[in-house]
């Protein structure tokens, strides 16, 4: 039997244009700036302003352009209420090539050097050798293509010479692959496609001019007590080896000396990504001054070729093609005000939020990581009355270049607790205080878990045993076992 019931319910949707921004809100500069283009590409009626036409606005004001942003005012769905709106400092070489000055300003533009990856820098390497089989310089360049980020080559060399049997057609004996894999290890930096860190350090080890008894022992340790050694179960080597308490520590000193990692640094298996800061924080003066690093992007409006077309075609009577025509224009029109609209706002919403995260950790900017204060985002949200979803849009993956250098927001935000007199402290301040007391301790005898909690509750820091367990392990620090060293 079919019924008609009367149903009352509140419920909560967003506009196209809400979801449009809040999809823009949680964009870094670097994916805006794609964005951007590729609206650019999808809608006729966007272009892209030059310099020139931006030096006009700031003049004078089009008047398109102040219609256009009153009747966007007008429109019953977009008031602002209905939105209800989220270890690398830029570094240049000692010597960097300084270009573009201009003859009226003091002002350079620095260009970075640039810098050739790890494969590019192994590959002219491999030509160095001067292989006379195309073969070999085929498996030498599939060597160094299966480097992981650390400069270790983890694929086994067995598959790599199947690998290239199937497909490639080519074989190549495992001892003649073996030798040429011992060359490639002997590369600048030495070490590098080893398949473990014994190897790793093994190969380096051999390289080393250093003196030759000391040279023997360092390699002994390696090679027949390599388990003890890693874990740091020196007394046992000493006993085994027979040996003084000065020498073992020398030997010692030599591996620790060694790099575990030959892929980092100076080269980059990959292209070399560097953070770009979505804000920049500096003190001029006496006074900080907060900005959005935007200029990169590009600077949008309306086209006024479009724009004229669409307006002259407003009121005038239409064909069934020329009312297709407009309804395009009409609806690319809207979507160009929206789109830059939305940008505007977000850049405004940014800002808000950053200031109020400067003002928060003001002591940060000025003192350092031990001043960072507890803040949640719900503190952000309360201070300029906005939602805590825009609040955790805004801060993630976005970077903020200060005079601490280069932070994620995310970095602000942590919980805390109060010290014995009464003072709230953030435990990223405790993890810097654990690291520290770490960092000073006696090597011989490192301190336990439960010691590092007995100085902290000392100094007024009520942690628990399992807190500064899982602190330790957030900092990559190793249990006090691993810690010791024989100095």
């Amino acid at each position: 039997m079919l019924t008609i019931n009367q149903k009352l319910s509140l419920s909560q949707k967003l506009t196209p244009q809400q979801i449009q921004f809040q999809k823009l809100l949680q964009l870094n500069n670097l994916a805006l700036e794609q964005r951007i283009k590729t609206e650019l590409e999808q809608n006729p009626l966007l272009i892209e302003e030059t310099e020139l036409e931006l030096e006009e606005k700031e003049l004078e004001p089009e008047k398109e352009t102040i219609e256009a942003e009153d009747e966007y005012s007008e429109n019953e769905n977009t008031s602002d209420e209905e939105f209800g709106i989220e270890d690398f400092m830029n570094e240049y070489d000692s010597d960097p090539e300084w270009l573009n000055k201009s003859k009226d300003e003091d002002n350079f533009e620095p260009i970075a050097p640039e810098r050739k990856s790890l494969r590019e820098h192994l590959i002219e390497q491999l030509r160095l050798l001067e292989l006379n089989d195309e073969d070999l310089f085929i498996l030498g360049e599939e060597i160094i293509g299966n480097l992981d980020d650390d400069g270790y080559l983890k694929r086994d060399l067995k598959e790599i010479l199947n690998d290239l049997e199937l497909f490639e057609h080519i074989k190549i004996d495992y001892q003649t692959a073996e030798n040429l894999l011992k060359k490639i290890q002997k590369f600048d930096p030495v070490g590098i496609a080893s398949r473990n860190l014994k190897e790793c350090l093994l190969v380096q080890l051999n390289e080393l001019k250093i003196d030759e008894y000391y040279k023997y022992i360092a390699r002994k340790i390696l090679e027949d007590y390599y388990d003890e050694f890693s874990r740091r179960r020196y007394d046992i080597i000493k006993n085994k080896m027979n040996l003084t308490e000065e020498t073992l520590k020398e030997a010692l000193q030599i591996i620790q000396g060694l790099n575990p990692k030959p892929g980092e640094g100076k080269f980059d298996l990959l292209d070399n990504n560097q953070i770009t800061p979505d804000f920049i924080i500096e003190k001029v003066d006496d006074n900080w001054i907060i900005t959005l690093n935007d200029k990169s992007l590009p600077s949008v409006t309306i086209n006024k070729k479009y724009l004229e077309m669409f307006e002259s075609n407003k009121r005038r009577k239409k064909s069934e093609q020329e009312k297709s025509a407009y309804k395009f224009l009409k609806e690319k029109y809207e979507s160009a005000r929206w789109f830059i609209a939305c940008i505007e706002q977000r850049r405004e919403t940014l800002m808000k939020i950053m200031q109020a995260i400067f003002e928060k950790q003001y002591e940060f900017f000025e003192k350092g990581p031990k001043a960072l204060k507890p803040m949640i985002y719900k503190d952000i949200a309360d201070e300029i009355g906005m939602d805590i979803s825009t609040i955790s849009r805004v801060v993630n993956g976005k970077y903020v270049q200060s005079p601490m250098g280069i932070h994620e927001l995310k970095y602000f935000f942590s919980e805390g607790l109060t010290t014995d007199t009464g003072e709230e402290v953030s435990n990223k301040h405790i993890k810097e205080r654990l690291k520290e007391i770490i960092d000073s301790e006696d090597k011989r005898k490192p301190y336990s878990d439960d010691e590092l909690a007995e100085i902290l509750q000392s100094e007024g820091i009520h942690v628990a045993r399992r807190t500064i367990a899982k602190y330790r392990e957030q900092l990559k620090l190793p249990i006090a076992r691993l810690r010791k060293q024989v100095l």
